[in-house]
Protein backbone atom coordinates (compact mmCIF):
# COMPACT_ATOMS: atom_id res chain seq x y z
CA UNK A 1 0.00 0.00 0.00
CA UNK A 2 1.42 3.36 -1.10
CA UNK A 3 1.25 6.25 0.82
CA UNK A 4 -0.50 9.09 0.03
CA UNK A 5 0.79 12.90 -0.16
CA UNK A 6 -0.82 16.15 0.37
CA UNK A 7 0.38 19.42 -0.94
CA UNK A 8 1.12 22.60 0.93
CA UNK A 9 -1.00 25.63 0.47
CA UNK A 10 1.03 28.75 -0.59
CA UNK A 11 3.57 30.20 1.80
CA UNK A 12 5.99 33.05 1.38
CA UNK A 13 8.86 30.76 2.83
CA UNK A 14 11.41 33.52 2.13
CA UNK A 15 9.62 36.20 3.65
CA UNK A 16 9.86 34.44 7.39
CA UNK A 17 13.83 33.33 6.66
CA UNK A 18 14.77 36.29 9.25
CA UNK A 19 15.72 36.11 12.98
CA UNK A 20 13.78 36.01 15.76
CA UNK A 21 14.51 39.47 17.27
CA UNK A 22 14.48 40.93 13.83
CA UNK A 23 10.65 40.09 13.12
CA UNK A 24 10.10 41.31 16.71
CA UNK A 25 12.09 45.31 15.15
CA UNK A 26 9.47 44.35 12.49
CA UNK A 27 6.39 44.20 14.48
CA UNK A 28 7.88 47.15 16.45
CA UNK A 29 8.30 49.26 13.53
CA UNK A 30 4.30 48.60 12.07
CA UNK A 31 2.77 48.72 15.49
CA UNK A 32 4.74 51.03 17.01
CA UNK A 33 7.01 51.38 20.29
CA UNK A 34 4.02 52.91 22.78
CA UNK A 35 1.96 49.98 22.10
CA UNK A 36 1.64 47.64 25.30
CA UNK A 37 3.35 44.27 24.20
CA UNK A 38 3.49 42.06 27.55
CA UNK A 39 1.77 42.43 30.86
CA UNK A 40 1.62 39.75 33.70
CA UNK A 41 -0.18 39.31 37.34
CA UNK A 42 1.94 41.96 38.48
CA UNK A 43 0.08 44.50 36.53
CA UNK A 44 3.17 46.88 35.32
CA UNK A 45 2.97 46.44 31.47
CA UNK A 46 5.67 46.90 29.24
CA UNK A 47 5.22 48.28 25.70
CA UNK A 48 7.21 47.21 22.54
CA UNK A 49 9.43 49.89 22.93
CA UNK A 50 10.52 48.59 26.26
CA UNK A 51 10.31 44.94 25.65
CA UNK A 52 13.65 45.96 23.11
CA UNK A 53 15.37 48.27 25.34
CA UNK A 54 15.26 45.73 28.40
CA UNK A 55 16.20 43.06 25.60
CA UNK A 56 19.39 45.32 24.67
CA UNK A 57 20.34 45.90 28.45
CA UNK A 58 19.42 42.46 30.02
CA UNK A 59 20.99 40.94 26.66
CA UNK A 60 24.49 42.58 26.66
CA UNK A 61 24.79 41.56 30.38
CA UNK A 62 24.70 37.83 29.62
CA UNK A 63 26.73 38.10 26.62
CA UNK A 64 29.68 39.53 28.86
CA UNK A 65 29.38 36.15 30.69
CA UNK A 66 28.29 33.88 27.67
CA UNK A 67 29.71 33.27 24.16
CA UNK A 68 28.34 33.55 20.86
CA UNK A 69 25.97 30.81 19.85
CA UNK A 70 26.28 29.37 23.35
CA UNK A 71 23.60 27.56 24.23
CA UNK A 72 22.12 29.38 28.00
CA UNK A 73 19.37 27.59 30.08
CA UNK A 74 16.88 29.37 31.10
CA UNK A 75 14.44 27.93 34.30
CA UNK A 76 12.11 30.96 34.63
CA UNK A 77 8.40 31.50 35.17
CA UNK A 78 5.62 32.59 32.39
CA UNK A 79 6.51 36.34 33.49
CA UNK A 80 7.65 39.14 31.77
CA UNK A 81 10.94 38.77 32.96
CA UNK A 82 10.68 35.37 30.93
CA UNK A 83 9.82 37.32 27.60
CA UNK A 84 12.84 39.81 28.26
CA UNK A 85 15.66 37.48 28.92
CA UNK A 86 14.51 35.21 25.91
CA UNK A 87 14.33 37.88 23.09
CA UNK A 88 17.62 39.31 25.45
CA UNK A 89 19.55 36.48 24.57
CA UNK A 90 18.26 36.18 20.80
CA UNK A 91 19.67 39.83 20.53
CA UNK A 92 22.71 38.98 20.84
CA UNK A 93 23.08 35.82 19.67
CA UNK A 94 22.89 33.21 22.21
CA UNK A 95 20.46 30.34 22.25
CA UNK A 96 17.92 30.21 25.16
CA UNK A 97 17.21 26.51 25.96
CA UNK A 98 14.25 26.37 27.78
CA UNK A 99 13.99 23.97 30.69
CA UNK A 100 11.14 22.57 31.97
CA UNK A 101 11.06 23.14 36.11
CA UNK A 102 8.17 20.62 36.61
CA UNK A 103 9.83 17.99 35.13
CA UNK A 104 11.58 16.47 38.43
CA UNK A 105 15.09 17.28 39.10
CA UNK A 106 16.08 13.51 37.12
CA UNK A 107 15.03 15.55 33.98
CA UNK A 108 16.20 18.65 34.18
CA UNK A 109 19.93 17.16 34.52
CA UNK A 110 19.68 15.39 31.93
CA UNK A 111 18.53 18.42 29.83
CA UNK A 112 21.20 20.08 31.46
CA UNK A 113 23.83 17.19 30.01
CA UNK A 114 22.06 16.63 26.10
CA UNK A 115 22.35 20.54 25.16
CA UNK A 116 24.97 20.72 27.15
CA UNK A 117 24.74 23.92 29.21
CA UNK A 118 27.12 25.15 31.07
CA UNK A 119 25.28 28.29 31.97
CA UNK A 120 21.45 28.68 33.63
CA UNK A 121 19.98 31.92 33.85
CA UNK A 122 16.93 31.69 36.97
CA UNK A 123 15.59 34.01 39.61
CA UNK A 124 16.05 33.67 43.36
CA UNK A 125 12.25 34.54 44.17
CA UNK A 126 11.11 32.16 41.80
CA UNK A 127 13.32 29.25 43.24
CA UNK A 128 12.15 30.13 46.58
CA UNK A 129 8.17 29.94 45.58
CA UNK A 130 8.12 27.22 43.37
CA UNK A 131 10.41 25.64 45.89
CA UNK A 132 13.53 24.44 43.76
CA UNK A 133 16.02 24.43 46.07
CA UNK A 134 17.26 20.79 45.43
CA UNK A 135 16.50 20.84 41.56
CA UNK A 136 18.67 24.43 41.22
CA UNK A 137 21.41 22.73 43.49
CA UNK A 138 21.75 19.49 41.64
CA UNK A 139 21.64 21.37 37.81
CA UNK A 140 24.15 23.88 39.00
CA UNK A 141 26.54 21.59 39.96
CA UNK A 142 29.76 22.40 37.24
CA UNK A 143 27.71 25.07 35.96
CA UNK A 144 27.18 29.08 36.38
CA UNK A 145 23.87 29.88 37.70
CA UNK A 146 22.72 33.51 37.01
CA UNK A 147 20.31 35.00 39.10
CA UNK A 148 18.51 37.92 37.68
CA UNK A 149 18.42 40.05 40.62
CA UNK A 150 22.02 39.63 40.56
CA UNK A 151 22.07 40.99 37.60
CA UNK A 152 19.90 43.99 38.24
CA UNK A 153 21.46 45.41 41.34
CA UNK A 154 24.27 45.23 38.92
CA UNK A 155 23.43 47.64 36.29
CA UNK A 156 25.17 51.12 36.38
CA UNK A 157 23.73 54.84 34.23
CA UNK A 158 26.34 53.67 31.60
CA UNK A 159 24.46 50.39 30.99
CA UNK A 160 21.33 51.80 30.99
CA UNK A 161 22.74 54.57 28.69
CA UNK A 162 24.13 52.17 26.42
CA UNK A 163 20.82 49.93 26.04
CA UNK A 164 18.42 53.16 25.40
CA UNK A 165 21.15 54.17 22.77
CA UNK A 166 20.87 50.69 20.99
CA UNK A 167 16.86 50.96 21.41
CA UNK A 168 17.42 53.84 18.92
CA UNK A 169 18.84 51.56 16.42
CA UNK A 170 18.32 48.77 17.18
CA UNK A 171 18.48 47.34 13.60
CA UNK A 172 22.38 48.16 13.77
CA UNK A 173 23.31 46.69 16.83
CA UNK A 174 21.24 43.48 16.25
CA UNK A 175 23.27 42.78 12.92
CA UNK A 176 26.62 42.86 14.43
CA UNK A 177 25.22 40.38 17.03
CA UNK A 178 22.63 38.30 15.65
CA UNK A 179 22.55 34.73 14.12
CA UNK A 180 21.93 33.64 10.62
CA UNK A 181 17.82 32.32 10.01
CA UNK A 182 18.89 28.75 10.12
CA UNK A 183 20.89 28.79 12.90
CA UNK A 184 19.67 27.64 16.61
CA UNK A 185 17.15 29.75 17.92
CA UNK A 186 16.02 27.83 20.71
CA UNK A 187 16.36 24.36 22.48
CA UNK A 188 13.19 22.84 24.07
CA UNK A 189 13.30 19.32 25.23
CA UNK A 190 10.68 16.39 24.85
CA UNK A 191 10.78 13.34 26.18
CA UNK A 192 12.34 10.22 24.67
CA UNK A 193 11.33 6.77 23.84
CA UNK A 194 13.49 5.80 26.94
CA UNK A 195 12.32 8.53 29.50
CA UNK A 196 15.37 10.42 28.93
CA UNK A 197 14.32 14.09 27.71
CA UNK A 198 15.10 15.21 23.70
CA UNK A 199 16.33 18.42 23.41
CA UNK A 200 14.88 19.69 20.42
CA UNK A 201 16.73 22.30 18.17
CA UNK A 202 14.51 25.41 16.53
CA UNK A 203 15.95 27.71 14.42
CA UNK A 204 14.75 31.24 14.01
CA UNK A 205 13.20 30.13 10.47
CA UNK A 206 11.14 27.56 12.12
CA UNK A 207 9.80 30.01 14.36
CA UNK A 208 9.07 32.90 13.08
CA UNK A 209 7.63 30.67 9.98
CA UNK A 210 5.22 28.98 12.33
CA UNK A 211 4.15 31.79 13.69
CA UNK A 212 3.67 33.69 10.44
CA UNK A 213 1.74 30.63 9.40
CA UNK A 214 -0.64 30.51 12.10
CA UNK A 215 -1.39 34.20 11.67
CA UNK A 216 -1.91 33.74 7.89
CA UNK A 217 -3.97 30.20 8.81
CA UNK A 218 -6.37 32.39 10.74
CA UNK A 219 -6.66 36.13 9.00
CA UNK A 220 -9.91 36.78 9.60
CA UNK A 221 -10.02 35.87 13.18
CA UNK A 222 -7.38 37.76 14.81
CA UNK A 223 -5.86 41.45 14.47
CA UNK A 224 -3.82 43.82 16.20
CA UNK A 225 -6.51 44.83 18.84
CA UNK A 226 -6.84 41.43 20.35
CA UNK A 227 -5.38 40.34 23.86
CA UNK A 228 -4.14 37.29 24.26
CA UNK A 229 -3.69 34.84 27.50
CA UNK A 230 -1.27 32.89 27.76
CA UNK A 231 -1.14 30.78 30.84
CA UNK A 232 1.23 27.82 29.41
CA UNK A 233 5.07 28.00 30.36
CA UNK A 234 7.30 28.85 27.48
CA UNK A 235 9.13 25.44 27.84
CA UNK A 236 6.42 23.84 25.89
CA UNK A 237 6.16 25.07 22.19
CA UNK A 238 2.27 25.40 22.22
CA UNK A 239 2.96 28.20 25.36
CA UNK A 240 6.17 30.08 23.47
CA UNK A 241 5.01 30.13 19.59
CA UNK A 242 1.04 30.22 19.86
CA UNK A 243 1.18 32.12 22.97
CA UNK A 244 3.77 34.29 22.39
CA UNK A 245 5.34 34.60 19.54
CA UNK A 246 2.41 34.56 17.45
CA UNK A 247 0.75 37.61 19.28
CA UNK A 248 4.53 39.68 20.16
CA UNK A 249 5.52 39.28 15.80
CA UNK A 250 1.83 40.81 14.80
CA UNK A 251 1.48 43.61 17.53
CA UNK A 252 -0.76 41.87 19.85
CA UNK A 253 -0.51 42.08 23.73
CA UNK A 254 0.08 39.46 25.52
CA UNK A 255 -0.88 38.46 28.74
CA UNK A 256 1.70 36.14 30.60
CA UNK A 257 0.48 33.71 33.66
CA UNK A 258 3.50 31.41 35.68
CA UNK A 259 1.01 28.59 35.89
CA UNK A 260 -2.10 27.04 34.03
CA UNK A 261 -2.90 25.35 37.17
CA UNK A 262 -4.49 28.24 39.25
CA UNK A 263 -7.81 27.95 38.09
CA UNK A 264 -9.43 30.75 39.78
CA UNK A 265 -6.66 33.75 39.32
CA UNK A 266 -6.59 32.84 35.55
CA UNK A 267 -10.12 33.28 34.65
CA UNK A 268 -10.01 36.77 37.19
CA UNK A 269 -6.87 38.60 35.11
CA UNK A 270 -9.00 37.59 31.97
CA UNK A 271 -11.44 39.98 32.98
CA UNK A 272 -8.99 42.40 34.32
CA UNK A 273 -7.35 42.86 31.58
CA UNK A 274 -10.17 41.94 28.84
CA UNK A 275 -8.25 39.45 27.04
CA UNK A 276 -10.26 38.37 23.82
CA UNK A 277 -8.06 34.80 22.91
CA UNK A 278 -7.18 32.08 25.63
CA UNK A 279 -4.39 29.30 24.99
CA UNK A 280 -4.97 25.94 27.07
CA UNK A 281 -5.65 22.37 27.16
CA UNK A 282 -8.70 20.57 28.11
CA UNK A 283 -7.87 20.24 31.15
CA UNK A 284 -7.12 23.62 32.16
CA UNK A 285 -10.40 24.59 29.90
CA UNK A 286 -12.92 22.66 32.38
CA UNK A 287 -11.18 24.12 35.62
CA UNK A 288 -10.93 27.83 34.45
CA UNK A 289 -15.00 27.31 33.71
CA UNK A 290 -15.74 25.75 36.53
CA UNK A 291 -14.11 28.32 39.12
CA UNK A 292 -14.96 31.36 37.16
CA UNK A 293 -16.56 34.03 38.79
CA UNK A 294 -19.61 35.68 37.29
CA UNK A 295 -18.33 37.36 34.50
CA UNK A 296 -14.69 36.67 34.36
CA UNK A 297 -14.48 34.75 30.65
CA UNK A 298 -17.39 37.16 28.72
CA UNK A 299 -14.49 38.80 26.99
CA UNK A 300 -13.00 35.48 25.59
CA UNK A 301 -14.12 35.22 21.67
CA UNK A 302 -12.11 32.23 21.40
CA UNK A 303 -9.99 29.65 22.76
CA UNK A 304 -7.12 27.92 20.67
CA UNK A 305 -7.09 24.56 22.33
CA UNK A 306 -3.66 21.73 22.03
CA UNK A 307 -2.02 19.07 23.00
CA UNK A 308 -5.40 16.82 24.11
CA UNK A 309 -9.09 16.24 22.69
CA UNK A 310 -11.12 18.71 23.51
CA UNK A 311 -14.46 17.04 25.10
CA UNK A 312 -18.02 17.58 24.77
CA UNK A 313 -18.37 18.26 28.38
CA UNK A 314 -15.85 21.12 28.01
CA UNK A 315 -17.36 22.63 25.35
CA UNK A 316 -21.00 22.59 27.31
CA UNK A 317 -18.89 24.62 30.19
CA UNK A 318 -18.36 27.56 27.93
CA UNK A 319 -20.84 27.46 25.57
CA UNK A 320 -22.54 29.73 28.21
CA UNK A 321 -19.96 32.12 27.51
CA UNK A 322 -20.64 32.11 23.71
CA UNK A 323 -16.62 31.09 23.29
CA UNK A 324 -15.48 29.48 20.38
CA UNK A 325 -12.91 26.34 21.32
CA UNK A 326 -10.46 26.07 18.45
CA UNK A 327 -9.19 22.78 18.64
CA UNK A 328 -5.74 22.47 16.88
CA UNK A 329 -2.34 19.97 16.56
CA UNK A 330 0.98 20.39 16.51
CA UNK A 331 4.30 18.98 18.13
CA UNK A 332 7.25 20.40 19.90
CA UNK A 333 9.31 19.04 16.56
CA UNK A 334 7.51 21.51 14.38
CA UNK A 335 7.75 24.56 16.18
CA UNK A 336 4.52 23.13 16.78
CA UNK A 337 1.53 24.15 15.05
CA UNK A 338 0.72 22.18 12.25
CA UNK A 339 -2.98 22.36 12.22
CA UNK A 340 -5.99 24.11 13.85
CA UNK A 341 -9.83 25.20 12.78
CA UNK A 342 -10.63 28.25 12.04
CA UNK A 343 -13.56 30.22 12.33
CA UNK A 344 -14.41 29.42 8.67
CA UNK A 345 -13.36 26.36 8.64
CA UNK A 346 -13.80 24.35 11.55
CA UNK A 347 -15.29 20.21 11.79
CA UNK A 348 -16.10 18.83 14.70
CA UNK A 349 -14.10 15.98 15.72
CA UNK A 350 -10.64 17.25 13.62
CA UNK A 351 -7.69 19.36 14.44
CA UNK A 352 -8.79 21.33 11.58
CA UNK A 353 -6.38 22.11 8.09
CA UNK A 354 -2.80 21.86 8.14
CA UNK A 355 -1.20 25.35 7.82
CA UNK A 356 0.20 27.17 5.10
CA UNK A 357 3.57 25.92 3.69
CA UNK A 358 3.06 22.24 5.43
CA UNK A 359 3.50 19.21 3.02
CA UNK A 360 1.80 15.53 4.46
CA UNK A 361 2.63 12.21 4.22
CA UNK A 362 0.42 9.40 5.40
CA UNK A 363 2.27 6.41 5.52
CA UNK A 364 0.45 2.91 5.80
CA UNK A 365 0.17 1.18 8.84
CA UNK A 366 -1.08 -2.72 9.26
CA UNK A 367 -4.03 -3.01 10.95
CA UNK A 368 -4.76 0.60 10.26
CA UNK A 369 -7.95 0.87 7.21
CA UNK A 370 -8.37 4.84 7.41
CA UNK A 371 -5.48 7.18 7.55
CA UNK A 372 -1.66 6.26 8.26
CA UNK A 373 1.42 7.61 10.11
CA UNK A 374 1.93 11.32 9.68
CA UNK A 375 5.12 12.51 8.05
CA UNK A 376 5.45 16.12 7.52
CA UNK A 377 7.39 18.73 6.11
CA UNK A 378 8.09 22.47 5.86
CA UNK A 379 9.53 25.90 6.85
CA UNK A 380 8.90 25.00 10.65
CA UNK A 381 9.97 20.97 10.95
CA UNK A 382 13.24 21.30 13.38
CA UNK A 383 16.73 21.32 12.78
CA UNK A 384 17.12 18.77 14.34
CA UNK A 385 17.58 16.56 17.73
CA UNK A 386 19.79 16.83 20.04
CA UNK A 387 21.67 13.66 20.57
CA UNK A 388 21.76 12.13 23.96
CA UNK A 389 24.78 9.81 23.75
CA UNK A 390 26.57 12.42 22.08
CA UNK A 391 25.65 15.72 23.84
CA UNK A 392 25.59 18.60 21.59
CA UNK A 393 25.32 16.47 18.06
CA UNK A 394 22.17 17.24 15.79
CA UNK A 395 21.08 14.74 14.26
CA UNK A 396 18.19 16.14 11.46
CA UNK A 397 14.99 14.72 10.24
CA UNK A 398 15.84 12.53 7.07
CA UNK A 399 15.35 14.31 3.85
CA UNK A 400 13.50 16.77 5.96
CA UNK A 401 10.34 14.77 7.14
CA UNK A 402 9.61 14.56 10.55
CA UNK A 403 7.81 11.45 11.92
CA UNK A 404 4.91 12.95 14.10
CA UNK A 405 4.24 9.18 15.54
CA UNK A 406 0.35 9.90 15.13
CA UNK A 407 -1.91 7.87 13.18
CA UNK A 408 -4.37 10.76 11.57
CA UNK A 409 -6.65 10.78 8.82
CA UNK A 410 -7.37 13.48 6.70
CA UNK A 411 -10.90 14.26 4.62
CA UNK A 412 -11.47 17.38 2.46
CA UNK A 413 -8.14 18.58 4.14
CA UNK A 414 -8.98 18.63 8.03
CA UNK A 415 -6.71 16.31 9.97
CA UNK A 416 -8.83 13.66 12.47
CA UNK A 417 -6.28 12.28 14.89
CA UNK A 418 -6.68 8.53 15.21
CA UNK A 419 -4.34 7.59 17.73
CA UNK A 420 -0.38 7.85 18.70
CA UNK A 421 1.66 5.17 17.31
CA UNK A 422 4.41 5.64 20.09
CA UNK A 423 4.36 4.34 23.87
CA UNK A 424 4.00 7.72 24.91
CA UNK A 425 0.80 8.99 27.41
CA UNK A 426 -0.63 12.85 27.44
CA UNK A 427 -1.44 13.90 30.51
CA UNK A 428 -2.79 17.25 31.25
CA UNK A 429 -0.84 18.10 28.17
CA UNK A 430 2.34 16.84 29.49
CA UNK A 431 4.12 14.08 27.25
CA UNK A 432 5.10 10.92 29.76
CA UNK A 433 7.21 8.05 28.43
CA UNK A 434 5.03 4.38 29.30
CA UNK A 435 9.02 3.01 29.08
CA UNK A 436 10.62 5.63 31.29
CA UNK A 437 8.03 5.04 34.48
CA UNK A 438 8.17 1.18 33.56
CA UNK A 439 12.21 1.02 33.83
CA UNK A 440 12.23 2.47 37.34
CA UNK A 441 9.47 -0.07 38.39
CA UNK A 442 11.96 -2.92 37.55
CA UNK A 443 14.91 -1.35 39.22
CA UNK A 444 12.30 -1.60 42.02
CA UNK A 445 11.28 -4.83 41.25
CA UNK A 446 13.35 -6.78 39.37
CA UNK A 447 12.57 -10.13 38.39
CA UNK A 448 8.52 -9.54 37.36
CA UNK A 449 7.19 -8.00 33.72
CA UNK A 450 5.51 -4.73 34.38
CA UNK A 451 4.11 -2.87 31.75
CA UNK A 452 2.35 0.59 32.10
CA UNK A 453 -1.06 1.61 29.96
CA UNK A 454 -2.61 5.21 29.25
CA UNK A 455 -6.36 4.33 30.07
CA UNK A 456 -9.08 7.15 29.10
CA UNK A 457 -9.88 9.22 31.95
CA UNK A 458 -13.15 11.54 32.49
CA UNK A 459 -11.40 14.43 33.80
CA UNK A 460 -7.50 14.37 32.68
CA UNK A 461 -8.21 12.40 29.43
CA UNK A 462 -5.78 9.76 30.42
CA UNK A 463 -4.50 7.90 33.45
CA UNK A 464 -1.68 5.30 33.83
CA UNK A 465 -2.34 2.16 35.33
CA UNK A 466 0.31 -0.65 36.08
CA UNK A 467 -0.14 -4.04 35.31
CA UNK A 468 2.20 -5.99 37.22
CA UNK A 469 3.15 -9.77 38.09
CA UNK A 470 4.66 -9.15 41.29
CA UNK A 471 1.72 -10.69 43.62
CA UNK A 472 2.15 -7.61 46.45
CA UNK A 473 3.21 -4.62 44.51
CA UNK A 474 2.93 -2.00 46.89
CA UNK A 475 1.82 1.31 45.30
CA UNK A 476 3.35 3.21 48.70
CA UNK A 477 6.82 1.80 47.96
CA UNK A 478 6.77 2.82 44.09
CA UNK A 479 6.12 6.25 44.90
CA UNK A 480 8.73 6.32 47.42
CA UNK A 481 10.98 4.94 44.33
CA UNK A 482 9.74 7.87 42.35
CA UNK A 483 10.56 10.16 44.81
CA UNK A 484 13.73 9.06 45.22
CA UNK A 485 14.65 8.98 41.46
CA UNK A 486 13.64 12.54 40.90
CA UNK A 487 10.35 11.30 38.90
CA UNK A 488 7.43 13.55 39.03
CA UNK A 489 4.38 12.88 40.70
CA UNK A 490 2.43 13.36 37.29
CA UNK A 491 4.47 10.18 36.15
CA UNK A 492 3.37 7.58 38.77
CA UNK A 493 0.60 5.19 37.59
CA UNK A 494 -2.75 5.82 40.07
CA UNK A 495 -3.42 2.13 40.03
CA UNK A 496 -1.85 -0.64 40.49
CA UNK A 497 -3.62 -4.40 39.01
CA UNK A 498 -1.73 -7.62 39.33
CA UNK A 499 -1.95 -10.60 36.99
CA UNK A 500 -0.64 -13.85 36.85
CA UNK A 501 0.94 -13.33 33.85
CA UNK A 502 1.23 -10.37 31.33
CA UNK A 503 0.57 -11.47 27.52
CA UNK A 504 3.27 -11.96 25.34
CA UNK A 505 4.07 -12.13 21.51
CA UNK A 506 4.96 -15.30 19.26
CA UNK A 507 8.26 -13.75 19.28
CA UNK A 508 8.75 -13.42 23.31
CA UNK A 509 7.95 -9.93 23.29
CA UNK A 510 5.55 -7.69 25.19
CA UNK A 511 1.87 -7.58 24.01
CA UNK A 512 1.16 -3.93 24.69
CA UNK A 513 -2.10 -3.90 22.76
CA UNK A 514 -3.29 -7.38 24.64
CA UNK A 515 -2.13 -5.94 27.75
CA UNK A 516 -3.82 -2.61 27.53
CA UNK A 517 -7.08 -4.65 26.62
CA UNK A 518 -6.79 -6.64 29.96
CA UNK A 519 -6.16 -3.92 32.08
CA UNK A 520 -9.49 -2.21 30.33
CA UNK A 521 -11.13 -5.54 31.42
CA UNK A 522 -9.62 -5.04 35.11
CA UNK A 523 -10.21 -1.92 35.46
CA UNK A 524 -13.35 -2.30 37.12
CA UNK A 525 -12.66 -4.41 40.25
CA UNK A 526 -10.50 -1.06 41.32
Amino acid sequence: MAATEFGAQPFDVEGARTTLFSALLAAVARHGRAKIALEDPERQPISFGRLVLGAFVLGRKLAAQTQPGEKVGLLLPNMQGMAVTLFGLSAYGRVPALLNFTAGTKNLKAACEVAPLSTIVTSRRFIDQAKLDEAIEAIGQGRRVIYLEDVRKELTSLDKALGALASLVPGLIHRRYAAAPDDPAVVLFTSGTEGKPKGVVLSHANLVSNARQVFQHAQGAISERDIFMNPLPAFHSFGLTAGMLVPLLHGMKVVLYPSPLHYKQVPRLIAETGATFLLATDTFLQGYARAAGEGDLKSVRYVVAGAERVKPETRALWQPYGTTILEGYGCTECAPVLAVNTPSAMREGTVGRLLPGITARLEPVEGIQEGGRLMVKGPNVMLGYLNADSPGTLAPPEGGWHDTGDIVAIGDGFVSIRGRARRFAKLGGEMVSLAAVESMISGLWPGFNHVVVALPDLRKGEQLVLVTEKPDGDKKALQDEAKLQGFPELWMPKALLVTRAIPVLGNGKIDYGATRELAITMRPLL
